[in-house]
């Protein structure tokens, strides 16, 4: 993920997020699960790029495994 989510409990109630933001990634995978397209999603969220978009579906990738490593242990 490059270091481009983020979870803080100051931040969004600490839900992930695209670092340096608070756009949380559950809207960034919501968007593309609903049909848009990456960008489609850069033009309707600015402040991410390309790299951010795909660092918020490996972690959604990560997390749909989580029977083996729940994230909370893995960001800690």
């Amino acid at each position: 993920m490059s270091g481009r989510i983020a979870i803080s409990p100051d931040v969004c109630h600490g839900n992930p997020v695209v670092k340096g933001t608070r756009i949380p990634v559950s809207q960034l995978v919501g968007a593309l699960a609903g049909g848009d397209t990456v960008d489609e999603v850069l033009e309707d969220y600015p402040g991410v790029c390309r790299e951010d978009v795909y660092a918020a579906l490996a972690f959604a990738g990560e997390l749909a495994q989580f029977e083996t490593a729940p994230y909370d242990v893995c960001m800690a």
